[in-house]
């Protein structure tokens, strides 16, 4: 309706004179907004993504109503959208599929909408990157709420994670949970809305959001519906009034820098592998790469300093009580760039001066770390040339180093229809592949790298095994499983000439992932089949568009506009 011009509007039309003006508050009145309120600078969008189809985010409704009452106490107009919102384990194909979607939706909406800045409020998995995405693309203010993780449930006297699922999982295939065992774990498995309650995808995600200074220091941990939660949200309203007034935006947050940081707090904290293809998309967003060089460096120099459920026996209520994700980086201050800045507005250096830490076991000292460094390990070599990650600190150290025969499935249908077969050539010592589960094979490089283990062997008390695939793996699992190997089957990647009985070495700590078989034998050999192309829709487009593992998976025409930084501000550590 506006005749003045088309060009994407800050929130200055809704003070303007003009008839632009006029209609901008006439709507907002007409809505039930006071003539006071529609003139209010800066005005603020709570870009909102509440569903009742994620209860992961079921708490973000009464949550953008303390961000309301922070922006107008501030003297702001708060205006709440919802964006797309992608609950982990109800979107098929994956959440990562859609990702890419979500943060257009985020970009575009805080792009075009007259607002100053943006309160960015998610939780679960894929929508706090997605709007991390999103938000340093379109370049306004914002700071991020996340949602928070959900209470600790019981189960006969002891505390029940959604990380037991895979343990419990394993004991009812085998045959030792019966059927009114397990609807008595389904009804305590999941006590309440929030995220998920162990350092996995959606709690490592709030903690890099934290680390880059995208949401306020502390706001990670606090329970969903604790008042501490509604306290933060109400004073992130306060904030970003105030960042809008300073100028500053995602770009003077989101740096090379504190990428870096993120990354080392990644590794001191055993946090979610997904995260790793956040980063790197996150990186594409400011025209940067981190890559696997640099990574491997950082993890190499970091020690693991958390002991968090599923890398760890405490639960994230003691890891708050230890001081939260600050006191993690004060421990780490010798190895972080402190000059960053967080959420605040000021310096980690000024946050960490004042920070203290509580004395619990969930938080080990970098003299007396949990496990010494290299918990996040990169892998390179003939079976993944572009690389593949391993969660070394999850892993069974006696298959740190393993030599075994592959036992090769192609795709999800392929290994549930084979991994209990009792006629299935397999072992102990056996090295599990599943492949077309990669970002183009999948699609969207769906959370099943970590393979069941066949029923026969765990009956014969086997906990572990060498997985590897081209998939992802759910920040809540364990075990000794390589992911994202790149380039995936799909897309011509060694992966896709794997048969049967070939030798496959592991070596998590010199960094190899080797195809024992000779090159000529390889090239005599026919590739798996890619998947087969898309007919219509947003298929197509994410076909066409979408990039590997080792790029963050991001759209490559969302990256930032220039070529990519390949210098890194630690490169002369080591």
């Amino acid at each position: 309706m506006s005749q003045n011009d088309t060009k994407r509007s800050n929130g200055d039309v809704f003070s303007s004179p003009d008839r632009d003006g006029f209609l901008h508050r006439a709507f907002m009145r007409g809505a039930g907004r006071s003539d006071t309120a529609v003139r209010r600078r800066p005005v603020i969008g709570i870009c909102n993504s509440f569903s009742e189809l994620n209860p992961c985010n079921a708490g973000l409704r009464d949550l953008a109503q303390q961000v309301k009452t922070g922006v107008t106490a501030a003297g702001g107009f708060p205006l709440e959208f919802p964006t797309i919102s992608l609950a982990e384990p109800f979107i098929r194909p994956s959440t990562l599929y859609l990702r890419n979607l979500m943060a257009i939706d985020v970009e575009e909406m805080i792009s075009s909408s007259p607002i100053d800045g943006v309160v960015l409020l998610g939780g679960c998995d894929k929508t706090v990157p997605a709007q991390l995405m999103g938000a340093v693309s379109a370049g306004k203010p914002a700071v991020m709420v996340t949602a928070g993780p959900r209470a600790t449930g019981r189960l006969h006297g002891e505390p029940l994670t959604i990380d037991d699922l895979w343990p419990l999982s394993d004991r009812r295939r085998a045959g030792e949970i019966d059927d009114e065992e397990w609807q008595h774990i389904e009804g305590n498995l999941v006590p309440g809305i929030g995220t998920c309650n162990v350092l996995g995808t959606a709690v490592t995600m709030a903690m890099i959001a934290e680390t880059l200074g995208m949401s306020l220091p502390g706001s990670s941990l606090p329970p969903a519906t604790s008042g501490t939660r509604a306290a933060l949200a109400e004073a992130t309203g306060r904030r970003v009034v105030d960042l809008v007034r300073s100028g500053l935006t995602p770009a003077d947050f989101v740096t090379p820098a504190a990428l870096e940081n993120a990354f080392r707090m990644l590794c001191a904290v055993s946090g979610s592998t997904n995260a790793v293809i956040h980063l790197e998309a996150l990186a594409g967003r400011i025209g940067h790469r981190l890559g696997m060089p640099a990574m491997a460096g950082w993890s190499r120099t970091t020690p693991v300093l958390a002991r968090v459920r599923p890398a760890g026996p405490h639960l994230l209520e003691d890891l708050e009580e230890a001081g939260g994700l600050p006191a993690v980086l004060k421990e780490l201050t010798p190895l972080l760039h402190t000059d960053a800045l967080a959420g605040t507005g000021e310096t980690w250096a000024h946050v960490l001066d004042r920070t203290t830490r509580g004395d619990h076991p969930a938080l080990r000292s970098m003299k007396d770390p949990a496990f010494p460094a290299g918990g996040l390990t990169v892998l390179k070599g003939s079976l993944a040339p572009a690389g593949a990650v391993l969660k070394r600190s999850a892993a069974d150290p006696r298959l740190w180093r393993h030599r075994g025969p592959a036992v090769v499935f192609d795709g999800v249908a392929d290994l549930h229809a084979r991994i209990d077969d009792p006629a299935l050539d397999i072992t102990a010592d056996s090295v599990l592949v599943l492949r077309g589960a990669g970002p183009v094979g999948g699609p969207g490089m769906p959370e099943v790298g970590q393979l069941p283990l066949p029923r026969r062997l765990l009956r014969q008390g086997v906990t572990d095994m060498v997985r590897i695939s081209d998939a992802r793996m759910s920040g809540t699992a364990t075990g000794t499983v390589v992911l994202h190997v790149a380039p995936e089957a799909a897309e011509g990647g060694p992966l896709g000439l794997v048969e049967d009985a070939d030798p496959i070495i592991l070596d998590a700590v010199e960094g190899r992932l080797e195809l024992d078989v000779a090159p000529e034998e390889l090239r005599r050999r026919t590739p798996v089949a890619g998947a087969p192309a898309p007919r219509r829709g947003y298929a197509v487009l994410y076909r066409r568009h979408i990039t590997q593992a080792p790029e963050g998976c991001d759209f490559d025409f969302l990256t930032a506009t220039g070529e990519p930084s390949v210098a890194h501000p630690s490169a002369d550590r080591f």
